[in-house]
């Protein structure tokens, strides 16, 4: 089966609250992950910010923007990785 390759947009949100070790530890933990499955474009790290809402009661998160290409299956795999990760509190995969 051919692979289709395309240039995908993600950002994630990274809970503070554990220290800015744990932070910065999650963020390259997931740039690393996207660059052994596909090839990045840019890194674009927000900082904290205060979110819009609370989300399970917290008011700021890490942001953090990645654009990337990279083989369809794997973005399918990055988003179910965002999702069982302790300490992404939101994640959005976009194609750019």
């Amino acid at each position: 089966m051919e692979k289709k390759i395309s240039s995908y947009e993600t950002m994630f949100i990274v809970d503070v609250s554990a220290g800015e070790d744990a932070t910065k530890a999650l963020v390259e933990k997931f740039t690393a992950l996207i660059a052994e499955n596909g090839t990045i474009a840019s890194v674009d790290e927000w900082g904290k910010r205060k979110l819009a809402y609370p989300i399970n009661d917290l008011t700021e998160g890490y942001y953090v923007l990645v654009n990337f290409t990279a083989d369809t299956q794997f973005v399918a795999e990055l988003e179910r990785i965002f999702g069982i990760t302790e300490g992404i509190m939101r994640s959005m995969t976009i194609t750019a």
